[in-house]
């Protein structure tokens, strides 16, 4: 004997047995794994895999709240640039999360999400992350220098962060602070042996041997973060290579400068004949006066 099942009971159930069905359908898509963060200066992109087929992916932040933000939503992409986020404190520890999201094909044959009612897609957390521990420093850039008797003055230019103050990007300098320390190390041009000098600011002052050329590279480092990381190295330069740019530049102002004098007086005399040979013409054409 079939026992009779009543609609206000099937309509109760029927959310429950929907939510099953979603999230046996949710859970075949695959989860996404790997899940690394890639921060350079601040600018911080999350990365994972696999490159999703029949689903696509929501990426979520959270805020000091603790409340879970929404980012890249809906992407086939395995990265997800959140640099917008994480420039708001430096110093909070960010969690974040990729959510896997299957698609179905409609009646219709168009492509939909699948309701949300009721069910937690599958998801995969990221390590915490903390931009002012966390970050890696780019490379840096030598701005000047100059050797002067025994003593080489080198000046490195803080690069631009994509943290803001009063809409204004703000230096490495600025942000770090007594924090960013700088090393340079150098050589003798000839030499093999190298030296290092480190320096709290952006300018080292060392002492040199007198008509030696020097080659140098510098790179940074934070001072308080516990593996001690260093930056990449900069581009290297040599001051004899500056000396020699130097003189070539001179070389070539001074030629420059010689044709162009020398156009000027073949110039000025071409007009001198000219302006003569049409006085003389008019003075012939001219009929002279009897007295």
């Amino acid at each position: 004997m079939a026992i009779p099942v009543r609609p206000r009971l099937l309509a109760a159930l029927a959310p429950t047995f929907l939510g099953c069905l979603l999230l046996q359908v949710a859970t075949a898509a695959e989860k996404a794994v790997d899940l690394t963060w890639v921060s350079t200066d601040f600018k911080t992109i999350l990365e994972w895999r696999p490159k999703p087929t029949n689903y696509s992916y929501i990426v979520q932040i959270s805020d000091r709240s603790r409340n879970w933000k929404n980012k890249c939503y809906l992407t086939t992409d395995t990265e997800c640039d959140l640099t917008d986020e994480i420039v708001k404190d430096l110093t909070w520890a960010y969690e974040a999360r990729v959510l896997t999201v299957p698609w179905r094909n409609s009646t219709h044959g168009k492509e939909d999400l699948y309701a949300t009612h009721g069910v937690e897609f599958p998801s995969t957390n990221a390590p915490k992350f903390i931009p002012y521990q966390d970050t890696k420093i780019g490379q840096p850039m030598i701005q000047e220098f100059e050797q002067d008797g025994t003593k080489l003055r080198v000046t490195v230019k803080d690069p631009l962060t994509l943290v803001r103050q009063n809409g204004t990007f703000r230096t490495l300098r600025e942000v770090f602070k007594k924090d960013l320390s700088y090393i340079l190390t150098y050589r003798k041009g000839s030499s093999t042996g190298r030296k290092t000098n480190t320096t709290e600011t952006n300018q080292f002052l060392i002492d040199v041997e007198k008509r030696t050329s020097y080659c140098f590279f510098v790179q940074a480092v934070i001072s308080h973060r516990k593996n001690k990381e260093k930056s990449p190295e900069s581009i290297t330069v040599c001051t004899e290579q500056w000396k020699s740019i130097v003189g070539e530049t001179f070389v070539i102002v001074g030629a420059v400068v010689f044709l162009v004098t020398i156009f000027i007086i073949i110039l000025s005399v071409s007009l001198c004949k000219r302006r003569k040979r049409k006085a003389e013409q008019k003075r012939k054409n001219t009929p002279s006066r009897l007295a």
